[in-house]
């Protein structure tokens, strides 16, 4: 292995530790915001990102957070780029850090959103979807009510258990 390939390689395991800032149980790669880690046509570390939306809050102190983390690792000049395309889904989620949200009393995303579609054909449809089953993150019961389509931040709903009685965010799945 060249010496770019293993700085690329400590980069992933470095980042790997950064935490969301809004969720600290999860790492920006488990929620699949950390996209890449490649050298730059100049030789510069580049590490590309993905907000979860266009207007997150986050995404300067994530920059913040990777730039530190590659600092204290002396992994040498750096920067980080943020791209748009292809957009963020929540099918980015890996299945550990779904059940660390879980645990941590988020109810992770259903479903998946099929961010890969087998064709660029969506059919319009005028039948309104099955409203989803969301699962209490503390006891496990189906039997919940939403309490509002934003919860603690934009990519999350409010949400209460009506057997434990526990109001819980709800990860909404796009």
């Amino acid at each position: 292995m060249n010496t770019a390939d293993a700085t690329i390689e400590r980069a992933w395991h470095v980042l790997e530790a950064v935490p969301d800032p809004e969720i600290p149980v999860v790492s920006i790669r488990e929620l699949g915001i950390l996209r890449d880690v490649r050298h730059g046509d100049d030789g510069v570390l580049e590490v590309v990102i993905t907000p979860t939306y266009s207007g997150c809050p986050a995404m300067s102190q994530i920059a913040e957070d990777i730039a530190q983390a590659i600092d204290q690792a002396e992994l040498g000049a750096h920067r980080v780029e943020t791209v748009l395309a292809p957009a963020w889904t929540t099918d980015w989620i890996t299945d550990e850090a779904r059940e660390k949200l879980r645990r941590y009393g988020i109810a992770p995303p259903t479903g998946q959103c099929g961010s890969t579609p087998v064709s660029n054909v969506k059919p319009i449809r005028f039948v309104p979807r099955k409203p989803e089953v969301i699962a209490c993150p503390r006891c496990g019961s189906t039997h919940t009510e939403k309490l509002a389509q934003f919860g603690s931040t934009a990519c999350k709903a409010l949400y209460r258990c009506i057997d434990c009685r526990e109001p819980f965010d709800y990860f909404k799945p796009y």
